[in-house]
């Protein structure tokens, strides 16, 4: 928001006061400074006013000019070359003399120019640093003295404040708001702009040709509408301090009255709008939503499609208004105008905010109407409008203001005390200068009632334009805005030691970064918001409706994740494009993943691995597998506590959503509080992204209420100094039951044959066969059963009476065939 410092001094009397000082001061009422901008000439010393009197022909250049200038009595006549052409004899110049120095350092000395003695230069507005125009010489309107400082002919510059309003402060997106602030802290009188009109004083008849009737049919977006007519306007140039204070601030002056619309706005913060009444079809104005691929064409001159919802305002037959944000082409104000309709409305925020975000399309005055308008001003502002249209435009008010929508209640008010205000600052301030804060703040004191011991207890009312004020402590806010921050005294901080664990998230987060870090992995930082269309691929279709946002920022960042594995593949493409080696890549975040039927919030940890493709090594590696995925993943459940080997899994059927089936498994479920899965992904998925190879993955998600910090710790147990007993036995079982479900099976057998005679120590897979001699679509599962005695060497008879026991009972109560 830029503000014009000539500008304020219309409402508050800064003269005397530095520019330094006003920026500090915009700072310490809290907003942000980010640039001072000069404007105008700068203070230029030996450059006066002259009047070429003679211009002759260089004799050695046929481009430059030898000219006779008389730069007033004091300083006389001066020869002077020149290479500009837009002059004429008679003409008043600006005039550098020797010794001056211009913008950028240049000094002007006494020279030669082709054998011709030039003592000074004649300037160009350029190089006075006053404009951009460097095509001629800066010919001086209206004949000023000769002889008179530049800067005394000059227009005055300006100084304008760059400021970044923070987003409670819509008030401040005005001259009038910033005024206010500066007012309160250099206790200066506020001067509101005087306002003449009043509606009761309008004499002339309606023009129902013009303006017949205003209906607000979207009356919760809309709550209130006013229409203008005034008739018989001319269009012309705005004066000249118009045109300096809305150049000042960035604005290109284009007519007097698009210039006033723009003015109302920036000096109330109240966007207002200005129709050609003669271009309203049906003399009549609606407010109401867009019918589906309702076409505009804003004043940008681009064609814009409309969806059902947004906010418009239309005549008989179009919209002729994006409303809160941009007219049409054909309903704006042209040369030929005479007739008008003022508009100044009240829309709300996040209409005009939904409507702006999905055309793609921002405006002065869209991005007031998001951040929020005071509807109790309005008035003020329209009467303004009309005001300055009259003085400025000519012409009249036609009957009577048409207005839609009923007053908006305001009333606030908040109590608050001076102890109150000194306990939460840590320091007293007198109750006197409390009193003068909020005064000048215009926060009037409506009531006063004594109170024990906490002096006097203030009822203040609270201004329109400060919603931003609803509780006492924003009142303890703004007396320290206006007692200066630089006054708070210096004190000890106190405060207890409070020790306390770190949060089991952050535990997790820390266990899985330090453990697959020193396993080689890389980690990843994603966003959590991603495309809909990569969501897709690793969720039910009814899920991704449910993570979608509603009004996403953009596109690509449309749903919440449900995986983490989606990003990591992302960063790994992007390395595999650039020639990146990093291909084993981690991340803990948070996943959205459905419930019953609801989405819940997971601490989640992902990792991926990918074939190496073109790495020359000394040394070939053995690439991963399904278990080497299986390994890392068991580590991460470890940081949260879960065993994830004694765990039953599965492998992952059809519908894979980003695994291959039957080369993935999973375990755990999410209503149990966690759910883990790794493997192999899906290759056609892998291909459609662009990336070669194939890539094991590892996913493990886990609700946070089910983290204790703690994780899998492992307890000593002594081992055995004992010989081991092995036996060896082969099972023949169906090829769809998996290796893990026959080796518990197998397990709880072998422990309930062993009965704490002595120990169980491992059940393992050695041997898978498929093929001749065994039945078909069966497979032959080759175990290693490993018993040890903590006190003794086991016997051969009591192994074999065990191990005899153990085939008894798999014949009997299981389906599986001993292999002979």
């Amino acid at each position: 928001m830029k503000i014009s410092r000539n500008w304020l001094q219309a409402y508050v009397d800064l003269a005397g006061i530095a520019d330094a000082d006003i920026s500090r001061a915009i700072t310490f009422l809290g907003f942000e400074v980010e640039q001072v901008i000069r404007t105008g000439a700068p203070q230029l010393d030996n450059v006066f006013v002259g009047e070429v009197l003679v211009r002759n022909k260089h004799p050695n250049a046929d481009k430059l000019s030898v000219c006779q200038v008389d730069v007033g009595p004091v300083h006389g006549v001066k020869t002077i070359v020149c290479g500009a052409q837009n002059y004429k004899a008679g003409d008043r110049v600006p005039v550098a003399l020797v010794g001056a120095v211009l913008p950028g350092n240049f000094v002007i000395k006494e020279s030669k120019i082709r054998g011709e003695a030039s003592s000074g230069m004649m300037c160009s507005a350029k190089e006075l640093a006053i404009a951009e125009d460097a095509a001629g010489l800066l010919i001086l309107d209206g004949r000023p003295e000769l002889g008179a400082p530049i800067n005394a002919i000059l227009p005055p510059g300006d100084v304008v404040f760059d400021i970044e309003i923070t987003p409670n402060r819509p008030d401040c997106l005005s001259h009038l708001g910033v005024a206010r602030e500066l007012s309160a802290w250099f206790k200066k009188d506020l001067a509101y702009p005087a306002v003449s009109f009043t509606p009761a004083a309008v004499s002339a008849a309606p023009r129902t040709d013009l303006l017949k009737s205003v209906r607000v049919e979207a009356t919760e977006d809309c709550p209130l509408y006013t229409a203008t007519v005034v008739t018989g306007v001319t269009i012309a140039p705005s004066p000249d301090w118009l045109q300096q204070r809305l150049a000042a601030v960035g604005l290109r002056p284009i007519n007097n009255v698009v210039d006033i619309g723009n003015y109302v706005m920036l000096e109330y913060g109240q966007p207002v709008h200005a129709f050609d009444a003669r271009k309203l079809a049906g003399a009549e104005i609606v407010v109401r939503h867009a019918v589906a691929d309702e076409k505009i064409t804003t004043l940008d001159a681009k064609e814009r499609a409309l969806t059902a919802g947004m906010l418009v305002i239309a005549d008989a037959q179009k919209p002729v208004v994006v409303a809160g944000i941009m007219g049409a082409e054909n309903a704006g104000v042209s040369a030929g105008t005479t007739d008008l309709i003022l508009e100044v409305a009240f829309f709300k925020r996040q209409s005009v905010r939904a409507t702006s975000k999905r055309l793609g399309l921002s405006s002065d005055s869209s991005y007031r109407y998001e951040r929020g308008v005071d509807v109790h001003s309005l008035d003020e502002a329209l009467h303004r409008f009309i005001d300055l249209i009259l003085a400025h435009a000519g012409g009249q008010v036609a009957g009577p203001i048409h207005r839609v929508g009923g007053d908006i209640p305001w009333q606030r008010e908040i109590t608050v005390t001076p102890g109150y205000i000194n306990q939460k600052l840590g320091f007293d301030i007198p109750a006197a200068d409390m009193k003068a804060a909020f005064e000048a703040l215009e926060l009037a004191i409506v009531r006063e009632a004594p109170t024990e011991n906490q002096g006097p207890s203030w009822t203040l009312a609270v201004p329109s334009w400060r919603d931003d004020l609803d509780r006492p402590i924003d009142l303890v806010e703004e007396v320290m805005r206006l007692h200066g921050t630089e006054k708070i005294p210096a004190a000890v901080v106190t405060a207890p030691g409070l020790v306390g664990n770190d949060d089991p998230i952050v535990l997790f987060n820390r266990q899985v970064a330090d453990a697959l870090v020193g396993q080689g992995f890389n980690e990843c930082v994603n966003y959590t918001l991603r495309a809909g269309k990569e969501i897709a691929a690793w969720a039910p279709a009814a899920v991704v409706a449910d993570l979608a946002l509603a009004n996403p920022f953009v596109e690509d960042q449309s749903h919440l994740r449900p995986t983490l594995v989606s990003g990591l593949l992302e960063s790994l493409k992007l390395n595999q494009s650039r020639g990146v080696a990093a291909s084993h890549l981690f991340e803990t975040g948070r996943v959205f993943v459905e419930r019953n039927g609801q989405l819940v919030e997971c601490v989640a940890a992902a990792f991926i691995i990918a074939e190496a493709s073109g790495e020359r090594t000394w040394r070939t590696r053995e690439p991963a597998d399904f278990y080497t995925a299986k390994r890392h993943t068991e580590t991460i459940a470890a940081a949260a506590g879960i065993e994830l080997g004694r765990q039953p899994t599965a492998l992952v059927a059809a519908p894979a959503l980003g695994w291959q089936e039957g080369q993935a498994a999973a375990a755990g479920d999410i209503k149990h509080g966690w759910t883990a899965t790794f493997g192999l992904l899906d290759l056609a998925h892998l291909k459609s992204l662009g990336i070669a190879g194939k890539v094991y993955a590892g996913f493990f998600a886990i609700l946070p209420e089910r983290l204790t910090g703690e994780g899998t710790r492992r307890r000593y147990q002594p081992f055995s100094l004992q010989p081991a007993a092995l036996r060896d036995l082969a099972l023949v079982v169906d090829n769809a039951v998996s290796a893990a479900e026959v080796q518990k099976t197998l397990a709880k057998i072998a422990r309930a044959a062993v009965n704490n005679a002595f120990a169980l120590e491992a059940v393992n897979v050695f041997d898978v066969y498929q093929g001749k001699g065994l039945p078909e679509g069966a497979k032959s599962l080759a175990f290693s059963l490993v018993f040890r005695s903590a006190e003794r060497t086991l016997t051969d008879d009591e192994v074999n009476a065990v191990f005899t026991k153990i085939q008894d009972e798999l014949v009997k109560t299981t389906p599986y065939q001993i292999r002979k």
